[in-house]
């Protein structure tokens, strides 16, 4: 086996181990042990268990960023790019999904990158501009649009980690759920939303 394809074989395996056990779980020996190979083999080509889960991590945020992305860059009406956006984020839960999982447990102590609140965010970003053409459109202020992403985003988020054990229904299924309550909820926004006075009084 060459260098790059023991590479390649180790973050196979520590991928199943991270996503099976998380980053405290999983460790060097029962990784090196997977792969048939010693501790230092592992420690030659990533440093430690850190680098490992570092690459592992960044490999999943460019896919699953990627996906979003070219979802998002399709062209369409809005309603079609969010359609394809909440469709490409359970596309890589189903189809990665010990990648999923490794991606929406806590990121261990000290670790700068493949932070899932950060990947959200970066995906917000590019969902800013679609919310803020409809805002204007609807005489609303587009000023808000980057909350009102972060809020769709993280509705299509935390329902693909519910998915991830509740599959009764279809990939397409949950998308069309979801981007009815976003859309039809979005269609009927208040200008200047505030709480009743009753619940401001109990505030």
């Amino acid at each position: 086996m060459t260098g790059r394809e023991r590479r390649e074989q180790l973050i196979g395996i520590g991928r199943k181990h991270f996503a099976d056990k998380g980053f405290e779980g999983a460790t060097i020996e029962e990784i090196a042990s997977s792969a048939g190979v010693s501790k230092p083999v592992v420690y030659e080509h990533f440093g430690g268990k850190e680098g490992l889960y570092a690459v592992v991590v960044d490999r999943e945020i460019e896919a699953l960023l990627g996906g979003v992305t070219h979802a998002l860059d399709s062209g369409g009406t809005s309603r079609q790019l969010i359609e394809r956006a909440a469709l490409a984020l359970l596309d890589y839960v189903e189809h990665n999904t010990d990648g999923f999982r490794i991606l929406v447990r806590d990121s261990p102590a000290g670790q700068a990158t493949g932070s899932f609140a950060s990947l959200m965010s970066d995906i917000s970003s590019q969902v800013d501009h679609i919310l803020a053409a409809q805002f204007k459109k609807h005489s609303l202020d587009p000023k808000a649009a980057p909350m009102y992403a972060q809020m769709l985003v993280g509705m299509v988020a935390l329902t693909g980690q519910w998915w991830l054990d509740n599959r009764k229904f279809k990939k397409h299924e949950v998308a069309a759920h979801v981007v009815n309550l976003a859309w039809n909820g979005l269609t009927g926004l208040e200008p200047k939303p505030e709480l009743t006075p009753e619940t401001l009084e109990q505030g």
